[in-house]
C-alpha cells in the first residue's frame, strides 16, 4: 500500500545483451510492486559493484526469483509496502541489499534487507554500504570468525570490499595487511588504517605478510583474486588460518598443495552474496548491525566515494570500475535526496 500516488513507468538500466558497457542501456520501465514482505523504495542512489559488470557480461548467473535489471545495493526513500511487510513506514530513508533492479528510479526489496539510513550518511555514502558491508561481515566475521588482535590480510585493498574491510577489521581491534596496483593505492590504504600496504607489482606480498608476522602467518584472508593466489594465499597462513574467497579475477581453476591445509589445520571457504536465501541475508543485516551499529550510526566507519555518476551515465561508471582506477565505491546518482 501507498500513501502517495506512484508513476506507472520509470527509467532504468537494462542490459540489452551480453558485452561491453555500452549494452546498458537506459529504458522507460514499468514500476514494479512490491510483494508480500517487501517495500518499494523511491531510489536516490545506486552502488556499482563487480557482480554487476560480471552481470552484464552474461558471467554471473542471476536466482530464479532474481531482477534481471541490475544493481545489489540502494538507498531512498520507502513509497510503498506489501500486504505483510510492516517493518518500514512510507517515508523512511532506508540502504537495503537487493536481489538486482538497483539501476532505476523504484526498486522493490525484501523488508528485512533494509538498514535505516544513518542521520550521519547522505544517500550516495548510504547506497554504498549494503552490497559491500554484508559481503565482509559475513565472509570476514561471521564465516571466518576474525577475532581482536588477529591478522587480516585482504587483496584489492583500495576497492570498495577492501576500503570496507580495512575499516571494519579496524574497528574490530584487528590488524590489517592489503595488496594494491600501486604506491598512491597503497597510500590510500594506510590512510584507512592497514598496518602494512604491499604494491602486488613490485613487492613479493608473500613475504612481506610473513615478515610483518614474524614467520606466524596471518589468521584470516579475504580474497576476490583466486588463480594463482590461491597457493601463495595457503603459504601465508598460519596455524588454524582461514581463507575466504569471494571472486575469481585471475580465475577459477587452479592447481595447489593441500599440505598446508593439513599441516597447519586450515580453513578453506567462499560465498557470494546474491545466492544466499533471504533468511541469510536478514540474519547478516542483523550480525552486521548488532557488531558495527554504533560505527554506522557515528559515520566512524563509512564508504568513501570515488566518483559519482548520473543514472544514465551507467556504461561510464562500468568502464571505469573494469579499468579499477578507482579507490574506494562508484555510485550512480537517481534522484535528488
Amino acid at each position: 500500500m501507498s500513501d502517495v500516488a506512484l508513476p506507472r513507468t520509470m527509467r532504468g538500466i537494462e542490459i540489452t545483451e551480453p558485452g561491453p558497457p555500452d549494452v546498458l542501456r537506459l529504458a522507460q520501465l514499468n514500476v514494479p510492486e512490491p510483494r508480500q514482505h517487501e517495500v518499494l523504495v523511491r531510489v536516490h542512489a545506486a552502488g556499482v559493484n563487480r557482480p554487476d559488470v560480471l552481470q552484464r557480461l552474461g558471467l554471473y548467473p542471476l536466482p530464479p526469483d532474481a531482477d534481471p535489471l541490475p544493481g545489489l545495493e540502494i538507498a531512498g526513500d520507502v513509497v510503498a509496502t506489501g500486504p505483510s511487510a510492516n517493518r518500514w513506514r512510507i517515508g523512511d530513508r532506508v540502504m537495503a541489499l537487493t536481489s538486482g533492479g538497483g539501476y532505476a528510479e523504484f526498486c522493490r526489496v525484501h523488508q528485512d534487507h533494509c538498514i535505516a539510513v544513518p542521520d550521519s550518511l547522505d544517500m550516495i555514502h548510504a547506497a554504498a554500504i549494503p552490497e559491500t558491508f554484508f559481503t565482509v561481515n559475513y565472509n570476514v566475521f561471521m564465516r571466518a570468525g576474525l577475532g581482536k588482535n588477529e591478522c587480516l590480510l585482504v587483496h584489492g585493498g583500495s576497492s570498495g570490499i577492501g576500503s570496507t574491510a580495512i575499516q571494519m577489521a579496524k574497528a574490530n581491534g584487528s590488524r590489517v595487511i592489503v595488496t594494491a596496483g600501486s604506491d598512491e593505492k597503497c597510500a590510500f590504504c594506510r590512510e584507512l588504517g592497514a598496518d602494512l600496504a604491499i604494491n602486488y607489482r613490485t613487492g613479493d606480498w608473500v613475504k612481506a605478510a610473513l615478515d610483518f608476522t614474524d614467520a606466524a602467518g596471518v589468521d584470516v584472508i579475504l580474497d576476490m583474486v583466486a588463480g594463482d593466489y590461491v597457493q601463495k594465499n595457503l603459504d601465508c597462513l598460519g596455524r588454524d588460518g582461514r581463507y575466504s574467497i569471494i571472486a575469481f579475477l585471475r580465475g577459477a581453476k587452479t592447481e595447489i598443495n593441500l599440505r598446508p591445509i593439513l599441516a597447519r589445520r586450515l580453513t578453506l571457504t567462499g560465498s557470494t552474496l546474491r545466492p544466499q536465501t533471504s533468511e541469510e541475508k536478514a540474519e547478516i543485516a542483523r550480525d552486521l548491525m548488532a557488531r558495527f551499529g554504533d560505527e554506522l550510526q557515528t559515520a566512524a566507519i563509512k564508504p568513501v566515494i570515488h566518483q559519482t555518476f548520473p543514472l544514465a551515465a551507467a556504461a561510464k561508471a562500468h568502464g571505469l570500475m573494469e579499468s579499477s582506477a578507482h579507490m574506494g565505491k562508484i555510485v550512480l546518482t537517481v534522484a535528488a535526496a
